[in-house]
């Protein structure tokens, strides 16, 4: 098992629909304990229900992922309950609708905050956090999630674009910054998936039809696929790999 007994945070699973659920799969059947955080208590619940099949793991609720504060008082309760960690994935994204639904040349000053803080930001703010709490094992790794769109334009996908633009440029800048200790950071770029977030996306489906067409390998990604990567790129397995985007999109990104 490439995770045996290491501690792996999840950021911001929703539902079993979720990549960051299908990284829970994997790392948990590679012997991974989990601790996950979310978002609302008023969800504790239903993430109580989604996380039960995971033995031993634990929930934190973090309401805004992108305030300073907020991360400190979670990370801290984390750490003193659960020691330090050996992998943080972060799984945490979101624009605004109306920012989706129209040309990217519309996009409000607010709408263009509020993509970065929480799609970008947020995963500069959970490695500095996770750093000066030394919160992270020797020879840790930290994987956040991206998508092609960071470097196409794709129909509707528009401000996510450019936060996931500026994502990949901030796990290059981590990678140099905590190299010195030993730590690796890299993005994974999934293909397509029917999650709750891309129900935003305008006419998401024909995506879906897009990349089985031209793909090389004719067919969508899973979760579970991603969740594989995702387990990889946590392992010493990857130990050579920092600063990286990674695909796993069944070569769609290669076609022209």
């Amino acid at each position: 098992m490439l995770l045996k007994d290491k501690k792996i945070l999840i950021m911001g699973i929703r539902n079993k629909w979720s990549i960051a659920y299908g990284i829970a799969e994997s790392a948990y059947k590679n012997g991974a304990k989990l601790i996950f955080t979310y978002v609302g208590e008023n969800n504790k619940s239903k993430i109580e229900e989604l996380t039960k099949e995971f033995e031993g793991s634990k929930i934190y609720a973090l309401d805004d992922a992108s305030q300073d504060e907020l991360v400190k008082e979670v990370f801290t309760k984390i750490k003193e309950e659960n020691g330090k960690i050996d992998g943080l994935v972060h799984a945490i994204a979101h624009a605004n609708t109306e920012d989706l639904h129209h040309d990217f040349i519309y996009t409000s000053k607010e709408g263009f905050s509020h993509a970065n803080d929480v799609s970008a930001y947020s995963f500069v703010l959970a490695a500095r956090m996770a750093k000066e709490l030394d919160m992270l094992n020797e020879n840790a790794s930290l994987v956040t999630l991206t998508y092609h769109g960071s470097t196409k334009v794709l129909e509707g996908y528009n401000v996510m674009g450019v936060a996931k633009a500026a994502l990949e440029s901030s796990v290059r800048y981590l990678a140099e910054n905590l190299g010195k200790e030993g730590i690796r950071v890299n993005a994974l770029s999934s293909g397509p998936i029917k999650t709750l977030s891309a129900k935003g996306i305008k006419d998401f489906n024909s995506i879906l039809t897009i990349v089985e067409e031209k793909a090389p390998l004719h067919k969508n990604v899973t979760t579970i696929q991603v969740g594989n990567v995702a387990t990889f790129l946590l392992s010493t397995m990857s130990e050579a790999i920092t600063g990286q985007v990674i695909y796993a999109d069944n070569g769609y990104n290669i076609m022209g």
